[in-house]
């Protein structure tokens, strides 16, 4: 599994292409040749990049759902619109495709968040409003998500 660190800026070119900055290049070296899926996020108005190898872990799961169940069906159907399985080009960059870029509201200005297994794909200004949350409310945020969690000694 990738445990991926940094969050990293950069500029699309006109063919909605992108380079993928070389720290997470070399985070990545292992499973580049595999390539990716890029794909719509679940929660925010941002693009998932998966490692093929992580995409197929998180396939697997889903696979186990039962698709007799409509809205089951539905989940799987809405979670795969519109991915793309994607690969560095020449020059080592993405290409986002004119659909995920249009939902994203992808610009020019772009920001790549690296979140454990995964790297969202951000418009900057969607980034920078998503981040930006009074220090008592991502400490409230902290306190309910990890307030819970017990360490082992």
């Amino acid at each position: 599994m990738i445990n991926l660190i940094g969050t990293y800026e950069g500029k699309a070119d006109a063919k909605l292409r992108l380079l993928l900055p070389a720290p997470l290049k070399k985070q990545l070296a292992s499973v580049m040749q595999d390539g990716f899926v890029m794909k719509r996020s679940v929660h925010e108005q941002c693009l998932e990049l998966y490692a093929m190898d992580e995409w197929n872990l998180l396939m697997n799961e889903i696979s186990s759902i039962n698709r007799f169940v409509k809205k089951n069906n539905d989940f799987i159907r809405i979670f795969t619109a519109g991915i793309k399985i994607v690969e560095l080009d020449s020059a080592g960059r993405l290409l986002i495709s004119k659909d995920l870029q249009a939902y994203a509201g992808i610009t020019k200005e772009i920001v790549l968040a690296a979140s454990g297994n995964v790297i969202e794909i951000w418009d900057k200004d969607k980034y920078e409003a998503s981040i930006n949350i009074a220090p008592d409310q991502f400490s409230a945020l902290t306190e309910d998500v990890m307030g819970g969690i017990k360490k082992e000694l």
